[in-house]
């Protein structure tokens, strides 16, 4: 049986306050008042609470002021009042409150708002739970990886997956932005309703319209019969919007206008459809350069950008290298019914490889791979091209090959000498990723620091550079 949930009423009015208290203690909830927000504070402090129940106006402050300290901790807020606006309602829900009652309450709402709660507090403890195989796995629901950087995404992803935000997915390529959005679902409300996704720059410019949102019979040529479009689809679920800055301009009026009013009209039609739909979407795009380019209109991107998630790119991560390497070979394993495994030179290949592919290009890499070796899967296996000039300088530079034994194991070999007269230190079995460091660095020393000069030395693009070392600061920090 789940435990009762606990419900703090917040309102100076005392008949309204004890009214309410009243009628949640026979919907079977132990309730607590307060008349201020110094009292809800302390009540706060002395013991948890699942959900407040707030007015809007207090004594001694605005209940906006209270909601903002929920905003962090596991608390559901419904705002109340007597006098609000629309402004009012919308401020509250964008700083995370669950709903917005105006007095005399509407009883079925509320009805519905707590039965919410239970779906609610089971969502969190899922989250806690995707909270702990990220630590002892370095995984979060589909999402691999234990690096700082993932875990701001993890962070992000537990704090809006409850809520009903749009959500605007940022990053390169093959980073994951759909297994983002797809977990997203998975913690949120509507996990057991329809998840649908789009990717806008696959779809002709003269179909995207009555894609997402329908159209009538005979509204153009081959129109035979009525077709509802993705938002109607998604009703009281989930519309992912892939790449959606490659969504015609001027079909993001009618796609604001959907998420303004929550309503579609379809192509050929007067009739206004209401959806309840949560929309996220993604692009690879910097957004604001999109607006600047014209593939984005500045009043879509506000829309959107109410809770941003940026991924990091691969090269930003490697060490998420060797956990998502695992992962996709497992999962090979499990496909071809084999046990194929991953050599340490091959590891090394890979967490040296610059992965402008992302995670996508790690996958159908090892998936060549696979196809390619016998039991182990060595580098020659991997037939990985370009995004390695810098590794393939460090290997050079050495006194024959990094993993080449010499006399006395136990010793270090001496390399070339790499930068005018600093001999750079390497042993056998060193990383291929901690060889290319030794070598950058000591060649930015000896260039002083001009970095045009040391990547033309080593033979590489500056943006590869500059990558490598956002890498090496990363690690430091």
């Amino acid at each position: 049986m789940p435990p009762v949930l606990h419900t703090l009423v917040v309102d100076d009015d005392e008949p309204s306050a004890n009214a309410l208290a009243s009628y949640l203690q026979a919907q079977g909830l132990r309730t607590s008042v307060a008349g201020s927000l110094a009292s809800a504070r302390e009540q706060l402090a002395a013991e948890p609470v699942d959900l407040v129940m707030l007015d809007l106006q207090l004594p001694d402050g605005n209940g906006t002021d209270l909601l903002r300290e929920l905003e962090r901790q596991a608390v559901d807020v419904v705002m109340i009042s007597g006098q609000t606006t629309i402004e009012d309602a919308i401020a509250a829900l964008r700083l995370g409150a669950v709903d917005f009652l105006q007095k005399p309450l509407d009883l079925p709402r509320l009805q519905a708002i707590l039965a919410n709660q239970q779906q609610r507090r089971a969502l969190r403890s899922e989250v806690r739970e995707l909270r702990r195989q990220l630590i002892g796995l370095g995984r979060f629901g589909d999402m691999i990886g234990a690096s700082p950087a993932m875990q701001r995404v993890y962070e992000c992803i537990e704090r809006v997956a409850p809520t009903n935000e749009t959500v605007l997915i940022m990053g390169p390529s093959g980073a994951g932005k759909e297994v983002t959005a797809a977990t997203i679902q998975r913690l949120s409300r509507r996990k057991d309703q329809p998840f649908v996704t789009v990717n806008c720059g696959a779809i002709a410019p003269s179909l995207i319209e009555s894609e997402l949102f329908g159209h009538e019979r005979g509204a153009f040529t081959g129109a035979e019969k009525r077709r509802k479009g993705l938002f109607e689809q998604a009703d009281r679920g989930t519309l992912f919007l892939d790449e959606v800055t490659e969504m015609p301009i001027e079909l993001q009026v009618r796609l604001l206008r959907v998420l303004e009013t929550g309503r579609v009209t379809r192509v050929g039609g007067t009739e206004e459809v209401e959806v309840d739909v949560r929309l996220l979407a993604a692009t690879n795009r910097d957004p604001e350069q999109a607006v600047a380019d014209g593939k984005l209109r500045h009043d879509l991107l506000y829309r959107l950008l109410v809770f941003p998630i940026e991924l990091p790119a691969l090269c930003e991560r490697p060490d998420d290298v060797e956990l998502l390497a695992a992962h996709f070979l497992d999962e090979l394993n499990d496909e071809y019914d084999d046990v194929r495994t991953l050599s340490a030179a091959a590891l090394g290949r890979l967490q040296a490889h610059g992965w402008p592919g992302n995670v996508r290009e790690l996958y159908n890499t090892l998936r060549r791979a696979y196809v390619m070796a016998k039991d182990e899967i060595q580098p020659s296996d991997l037939l990985l091209r370009g995004g390695d000039e810098a590794a393939e300088a460090a290997v050079a530079a050495g006194a024959g090959s990094p993993v080449e034994a010499p006399a006395e194991e136990s010793e270090p070999v001496a390399s070339a000498d790499a930068a005018a007269g600093e001999a750079l230190r390497m042993r056998p079995g060193m990383p291929i990723a901690e060889a290319e460091q030794m070598l950058i660095e000591a060649t930015l020393r000896h260039t002083g620091g001009n970095k045009k000069e040391a990547a033309n030395l080593l033979g590489i693009s500056v943006k590869t550079l500059y990558s490598r070392l956002q890498v090496y600061e990363a690690k430091k920090g």
